[in-house]
């Protein structure tokens, strides 16, 4: 058996207390790392209620992580909002939170590396889905108003299936829930995530018919959440055949199942709240609408029953009735030939201005028809080939009849036949001479 106080090694006669070594240990990395700058992602970034930032610096492998500590004051000269997945470069020195014994880095400054491999990771498969229309606003369903069945994708021993059981417990009782548990982080998480949204569109085919389907899991890092940035849950959310709300993390956690899906809720106890109408409202709703209708009803067989007694009253004195519309007959008789008189009145008014219209187009048309004639007569009468033979000039023809326009066509000897304004003369060529110019014809 070995004596614990004889084995202790030489120079290690001080016994140590917690806190003085503690406080040891934070003087000399304080001392040894005074002032140092160090890269990293951001993860878990929290604000507290005193203005001071808590969060985690991780490499880019994911390899290690450093525990941040950002007091109110350097915090406020940051000139940008630190999130989840941020690649930085942190200025300050190591510690120790003595109240833990935990190492600390205490950050004085601290500003922008980059988006960081994760964040830069998601920003490329969500420009590459979207490119693909996987996000189009246009496939997006609507929910059912009034669902009978809801099936709920996430793990048995999560507090986000505890926070969507009681809210739908508390708003509709009467809504069947179909749960398909698996794993919401981990290696193992996307395929577990398939397979459960897989169970249910085969059970919804097989008849147990889904309204709708909650894919939610509480909060987390960006690395706690990256299951649901796995491009096959992805798609297995945008592929599902039944609307789907997606609830995971907190309202400033955005996974690219939200932007596949076709609702997103920013907790999973409001996508149950999305997903079933409370039933106290809905109640309410059709009670309004209940005492709206028998209002609406009632008033309807109010009116009725006023024209049936009017009816009856006129049925009762049936003379009276005949009366009126004879009376109603005799007024309308008598506008009707009030107006008819009135009409051959006016029309009679009208007639002599007619006539006189009448009159003075006709006389117009007239004189336009007249001077027409004359200037056709005068075209007629300055073509007539009488007027040309009166001027003194004759129509000659040949022994045949056919009409000569020059004296070559004559011969001595031949008989012409010449037409006058007066008369007609029968001739004998004794001669024929032609004019002396070049390349006329002669006789002899």
């Amino acid at each position: 058996m070995s004596n614990w106080a004889t084995d202790r090694p030489a120079g290690a006669s001080r016994v140590w207390g917690v806190a003085a070594l503690v406080q040891a240990v934070g003087d000399t990395l304080s001392a040894r790392f005074s002032s140092c700058v160090v890269k990293g992602e951001i993860s878990g970034f929290t604000r507290a209620a005193s203005g001071h930032g808590y969060f985690t610096l991780k490499d880019e492998h994911g390899n290690a992580s450093l525990r941040c500590a950002m007091f109110r004051r350097a915090l406020s000269q940051v000139d940008f909002s630190p999130s989840e997945g941020m690649l930085v470069e942190a200025r300050g020195n190591l510690a120790v939170y003595e109240a833990r014994g935990e190492l600390q880095f205490v950050v004085e400054g601290m500003q922008r590396a980059g988006a960081g491999a994760l964040y830069e990771q998601f920003l490329r498969l969500k420009a590459r889905l979207e490119a693909e229309g996987l996000f189009d606003a246009d496939r997006k369903r609507m929910l059912p108003r009034f669902p009978r069945r809801v099936a709920v994708v996430t793990s048995l021993g999560a507090a986000a299936l505890r926070d969507v059981l009681t809210a739908l417990r508390r708003r509709s009782p009467h809504v069947e829930v179909v749960l398909s548990p698996c794993s919401v982080q981990g290696v193992e998480a996307p395929a577990q995530i398939v397979q459960a949204l897989t169970g249910v569109i085969l059970a919804h085919r097989a008849g147990q018919f889904m309204d709708a389907v909650i894919v939610c899991r509480g909060g987390g890092s960006l690395e706690d959440l990256w299951s649901f940035n796995d491009e096959r849950v992805v798609r297995a959310i945008a592929a599902c055949p039944i609307p789907v709300v997606c609830g995971v993390g907190h309202e400033t956690d955005f996974t690219l199942a939200d932007f596949a899906a076709d609702l997103r809720a920013p907790t999973p106890t409001a996508a149950a709240e999305l997903v079933a109408q409370d039933r106290e409202t809905s109640l309410d709703q059709l009670d309004a609408a209940e005492r709206h209708l028998q209002h609406r009803v009632h008033q309807r067989l109010d009116n009725l029953a006023q024209r049936l007694d009017q009816a009856a009253v006129r049925m009762a004195r049936p003379a009276q009735v005949v009366g009126q519309h004879r009376q109603a007959l005799s007024l309308l008789e008598h506008r009707m030939l009030a107006a008819c008189q009135d009409r051959v009145r006016r029309s009679r008014q009208l007639l002599p201005q007619w006539q006189q219209r009448l009159t003075r187009a006709v006389s117009v048309q007239q004189a336009r028809h007249q001077h027409s004639v004359q200037a056709w007569d005068a075209r007629l009468g300055a073509l007539n080939p009488h007027k040309v033979l009166e001027r003194g000039f004759a129509w000659l023809t040949d022994e045949a009849g056919a009409p000569m326009t020059r004296a070559s066509q004559a011969r001595p000897q031949a008989q012409v036949r010449g037409v006058m304004a007066d008369g007609v003369l029968h001739m004998h060529v004794t001669q024929v001479e032609l004019d002396a110019t070049p390349g006329s014809d002669r006789g002899d």
